[in-house]
């Protein structure tokens, strides 16, 4: 790639980097925000005579005030940050007056931290005001304030927060249409890099199964990115809509989904493409180079600042470039066919999302607790309480060990305890947040050292390379805990530096404060009130598998005429940020399902419950334009069985063995049934008697071939190809949940077994 092309490339690569340049203006706004704040504080202390750290103090409050405020209104934004000065205020009092009372101080730190973690309930705006009483009350005691400071450390708290109130919220607070339409153009983006990995999956080589195999990794890991875009899309069009959204920002949402679902289409066409084996050999290569040349005009129409002649000329030649193939009826090739058919439909998709509309005006993560859902038993002690608990027990024990250390170094090591139990929900969590910490900060400690050692004390190069690395370490926040972790241990190298006071030993001692720090923060985890990882990952599977029996249920009732409770894509878009959370929950479990006998493991569960929630989002959107009541007495049966058979993988997937007890199906009544499948069991996996019998997973293929009959009776031939598409989409998920449940009960699924016979585990 050469010349203009790779200017092209590049700058569709920048362009879907940071979606919507979230994370740029996060990073951006806080150094300045610092900067204000470091000025203001500069005069101030000329004016009174303070020493450096209340310039110090006003700059950590206004990058702390940055990160912690995570509200997507502008109106609370700014109203959360300013809310912050009187906690912050009375952090700074409190902790002031009793600096010198060394053994109170500490107990009333402890309290602090855990008030601090407890409020997180209250949701964004809790955790933003958690933060602005634990920072202050640190710093009073790191600074060892006495009383007569009070007044300049109360004008740099202000300084710090009002610096940011100022910069974030007018002077350079975000415009709704200016961010939504970067976040639009990043999805193109992201739709741009799903193409080009397909085309590297189908120019690898036949008989080249590694160089496949991390094709596929590419793609998918382009797949996961294009679907939190498309979240991060529809999330500001909300926002922007408010409570009762107009038609254009409704159909917004959908061309968006739909953009994104036939790029899905795509990879997951060419994924099965490359898994077939009979491939190897067996492609012919005018088909692979048809295949190629349609997916490379979607990479052409899809670079960033692509002309709009060039782009439907793109588009026009992907879809002719696979002409041949869409109109074949032999039937000898399907799965090449399937490509071709997904090339096409992107490129519809394409020139749809073109035609939308310009838009128009109108973080730290959230910690909050989550509201039960119907049905769900919730837990005894909630997250915020646990954690509080977890804090008071960890940072208590990290005073005590940080003073033995360096009783002059000892915060290190409570910050380290309090920290990882940012966004952690699982004893696991808090092993993998802490180890990642302790990684970033030797990282960091190396780093320092050369920085400090090129810069030699020269002040000026010092404060541009720490304005660097404070811009890096906002940057990557959101992205890796290790990585902030280095760019802020690299800050504190070049501070030390500048205030003449760097040395390795210095150095050496935050990396071992850190790393006992990090340790007793897990060990609470462990030990105090804990939660298992596969209790976490449990809970997590269930409310994703009730999202999609939610999805489905409203889907259908939408195709037969029945008012659906919720709108099936906003369910649809609950699905997916469940699968977020659950994939989240996934990551500390990297060995085998316990106790299962067949091929399943966490990861390949996340694969197919992808594969589920990617039909179930196709036919929540074809469920908008259908409306058939006379199709029900054949569809609702097949529904109710398919929906019974993911509740009961559910029930097989759960780590302790048992099926859920808080997936609850709607009445079965109207399906006209008594409720149970063929077997006697109920759609929620209990026996027909109440008493909770184990799962079975029972093929839907024959209700579902009766609902397909119905379809192809259809008189109107392009209603008929709306309805066979969605009874496949139902009918891909059954295979699917059939599938899995077959390897995890130790059963390959039979393919000449009769509908109807249960696969039993």
């Amino acid at each position: 790639m050469r010349g203009r092309a790779w200017v092209g490339e590049l700058r569709t690569w920048v362009t879907g980097v940071d979606p919507g340049l979230g994370r740029l203006r996060l990073a951006g706004v806080a150094v300045a925000a610092m900067v204000l704040a470091v000025a203001i504080m500069s005069v101030v202390r000329v004016v009174s005579g303070r020493p450096i750290t209340v310039v110090l103090f006003a700059a950590v409050l206004a990058m702390i005030s940055n990160l912690a405020v995570n509200e997507p209104a502008a109106g609370r934004r700014a109203a959360t940050t300013a809310l912050m000065i009187p906690p912050a205020a009375a952090a700074i009092v409190v902790g002031t007056l009793l600096s010198a009372h060394k053994l109170v101080s500490d107990i009333v730190f402890v309290l602090v931290m855990m008030l601090a973690v407890y409020i997180r309930r209250f949701g964004p705006r809790g955790m933003a005001l958690g933060m602005a009483l634990f920072m202050p009350y640190f710093f009073t005691q790191f600074l060892q304030a006495r009383p007569a400071e009070l007044p300049w450390l109360l004008i740099a708290a202000l300084a710090g927060i009002g610096s940011t109130l100022l910069l974030r919220c007018w002077v350079f607070a975000e415009k709704p249409e200016k961010v939504l339409d970067r976040l639009l153009r990043a999805t193109v983006a992201h739709v741009h890099a799903v193409a080009a990995a397909v085309i590297d999956v189908l120019e690898a080589p036949a008989d080249d199964r590694p160089d496949i195999d991390r094709a596929l990794a590419v793609l998918h890991r382009r797949r996961v990115r294009l679907n939190d875009t498309m979240l991060l899309v529809v999330d500001r069009i909300e926002q922007r809509s408010g409570d009762e959204p107009v038609a254009d920002d409704r159909r917004l949402s959908l061309e968006v989904a739909d953009l994104e679902l036939a790029a899905e289409r795509l990879a997951v066409a060419t994924r099965r493409l490359a898994d077939d084996p009979t491939r190897p050999g067996a492609l012919d290569p005018e088909l692979r180079r048809s295949m190629i040349a349609g997916v490379r005009g979607i990479v052409a129409a899809t670079a960033t600042g692509a002309p709009p002649g060039l782009r439907s000329t793109a588009l026009d030649g992907a879809r002719r470039a696979v002409d041949a193939l869409v109109a074949e009826h032999s039937g000898v090739r399907p799965r090449e066919q399937r490509v071709a058919f997904a090339v096409t439909r992107l490129a519809d998709a394409l020139e749809a999302e073109g035609r939308i509309p310009e838009p128009v005006g109108t973080a730290l993560e959230d910690l909050a607790d989550e509201e039960p859902r119907p049905g769900r038993e919730p837990d005894r002690i909630s997250l915020s309480t646990r954690q509080a608990v977890q804090v008071g027990v960890a940072t208590s024990l990290a005073i005590v060990a940080g003073e033995l250390i360096s009783p002059a170094r000892w915060y290190w090591a409570v910050v380290a305890a309090f920290v990882v139990f940012a966004g952690t929900a699982s004893r696991g969590d808090v092993l993998t947040r802490g180890g990642q910490r302790l990684l970033g900060t030797v990282g960091g400690v190396v780093a320092g050292m050369v920085l400090a050692f090129l810069v030699g004390g020269h002040v000026i190069a010092t404060l541009v390379l720490l304005a660097v690395c404070v811009f890096l370490a906002l940057y990557l926040v959101r992205i890796s805990t290790a990585l902030m972790a280095f760019w802020i241990t690299a800050v504190l190298a070049l501070l030390y530096g500048l205030l003449g006071q760097f040395s390795v030993e210095t150095l050496v001692l935050r990396v071992v404060e850190t790393a006992v720090g990090g340790a007793l923060g897990g060990l609470a985890g462990f030990l105090v009130l804990p939660k298992h990882t596969r209790a976490a990952f449990r809970d997590a599977l269930d409310d994703t598998v009730a999202a999609v029996d939610a999805c489905l249920d409203a889907a259908v009732d939408r195709i037969t005429g029945r008012p659906p409770v919720d709108s099936p894509v906003e369910l649809a878009r609950e699905v997916d940020e469940q699968l977020g959370i659950l994939r989240a929950r996934a990551k500390p479990l990297d060995n085998p399902l316990p106790r299962r006998h067949g091929r399943g493991s966490y990861q390949r569960a996340l694969r197919v419950l992808t594969a589920v929630d990617h039909y179930a989002r196709a036919l929540a959107l074809a469920s908008e334009r259908l409306d058939v009541p006379e199709w029900a007495p054949t569809l609702d049966p097949a529904a109710a069985r398919v929906r019974a058979n993911i509740a009961a993988l559910g029930g097989l997937l759960r780590p302790d063995g048992r099926g859920s007890d808080r997936q609850a199906s709607k009445s079965p009544a109207r399906y006209g049934t008594d409720g149970q499948g063929a077997d006697g069991q109920g759609a929620d996996g209990q026996g027909a008697d109440g008493q909770g019998a184990e799962p079975d997973v029972e093929s839907a293929e024959q209700v579902v071939d009766e609902a397909e009959s119905w379809a192809s009776t259809c008189d109107s031939a392009p209603l008929r190809r709306e309805l066979l598409g969605a009874i496949r989409l139902l009918r891909r998920i059954d295979q699917v949940v059939v599938g899995f449940a077959g390897d995890l009960s130790g059963t390959a699924p039979d393919p000449d077994r009769a509908p109807g016979t249960p696969v039993r585990h």
